[in-house]
């Protein structure tokens, strides 16, 4: 096997969710993810907790997803059952057909989203990690071959995340201490508050690779046009040339490139799918190209992202709003060139660069 698959397993097991004796954990991959899967049964068995595997199938989730009926989808019991037995959940990334679902019409999709939030919210209560095994076709996805997608993949994971996340608390001291975040590049120039919501230094726990400051935005705050560089995957089908405006936190028009109806979908999928839930700010110098995969993408240096719909609950204070939905779609914006990010009216990157790089 190879080392840099026992070095990720590790990585999971020890940093990212902290796996100890008697841990009920949860492992969900498609069988592309069998190696790491077997590295990860030897690192819980070392650390003697119990591990239950989950084996997903893309062509059987498309069938069943173009086969049901959209109004007869409700909340799945025993899955939820299953995940609340659970100390750690463990989701792996191992596609065979990143757009395995392009066909299922968007309207099962949302009806989907919607049965499932009740699981999304019992997973979140447990120590939960996402991250991705390295494929040929996340490779193709990429536009990358196989051993060089390897080598970007384990790069962006097997790091020093004592560093990066030193590196990333001068930009969470930053955010703490200011309020109004202002973003400026290109077509985009949105506006948005914090007010005293917690902003969260991602080393590699929730997300591996890690790599990102977030924090969530006051719902109503939000205000201004954003122009987004790059597609997004929404629900297994490629929307491009996302523009969206807001005002009072809503969005109130909005324009893609290619399938658009999708977008207009994901929008309608409940109050909340039109406001935004995180602004993120990457900052792993580790992942140095855009691959058309949103878990390492977001992360980029020289990016920032924002998500419509659901909020995470740390990053909402105690007396403040917590916009709720069933989505979280994280949608990315370059801010590599004849950019700005500015805390308060002070600029605290430009053009890339964080002024504690300078």
């Amino acid at each position: 096997m190879d080392p840099r698959i026992r070095q990720h397993a590790e990585i999971i097991a020890e940093h990212s969710t902290d796996i100890a004796a008697g841990d009920h954990v949860i492992i969900r991959s498609q069988q592309a993810g069998r190696d790491l899967v077997v590295a990860l049964h030897e690192a819980i068995g070392e650390r003697g907790a119990r591990p239950a595997t989950t084996w997903l199938d893309g062509r059987a989730h498309r069938a069943y997803l173009r086969a049901v009926d959209p109004d007869a989808l409700d909340t799945p019991e025993h899955v939820l059952a299953f995940v609340e037995t659970a100390d750690v959940i463990i989701d792996i990334k191992a596609t065979h057909n990143a757009y395995r679902t392009s066909d299922v019409p968007p309207e099962t999709g949302t009806a989907f989203g919607k049965a499932h939030q009740p699981v999304q919210e019992a997973q979140s209560e447990t120590r939960w990690v996402f991250t991705q095994f390295p494929t040929p076709a996340n490779a193709q996805q990429a536009e990358m071959s196989t051993a060089a997608y390897e080598d970007f993949v384990w790069n962006a994971i097997n790091r020093d995340w004592a560093a990066q996340r030193e590196h990333q608390q001068q930009l969470v001291d930053i955010l703490d201490a200011g309020e109004e975040v202002h973003i400026q590049t290109g077509d985009t120039d949105i506006r948005m508050r914090m007010d005293d919501n917690p902003v969260k230094n991602d080393a590699g726990e929730v997300n591996l690779p890690g790599g990102e400051v977030y924090t969530a935005p006051v719902p109503d705050s939000v205000a201004g046009t954003v122009a987004f560089d790059k597609p997004v995957l929404v629900r297994g089908q490629a929307v491009d040339g996302v523009r969206l405006t807001f005002e009072n936190g809503e969005v109130v028009d909005f324009t893609a490139e290619r399938n658009e109806d999708s977008l207009d979908a994901l929008l309608d999928t409940d109050e909340g799918a039109r406001r935004v839930g995180e602004l993120g700010i990457g900052m792993n110098r580790g992942i140095d190209r855009f691959t058309a995969n949103m878990l390492f993408d977001e992360k980029m240096g020289d990016t920032i992202h924002l998500a419509l719909g659901n909020a995470y609950k740390d990053t909402v204070s105690e007396d403040g709003e917590r916009n709720e939905s069933a989505i979280h779609q994280d949608m990315l914006v370059d801010v590599s060139e004849d950019a700005t990010i500015e805390v308060d009216g002070e600029v605290v990157q430009r053009d890339g660069t964080f002024v504690f790089e300078e």
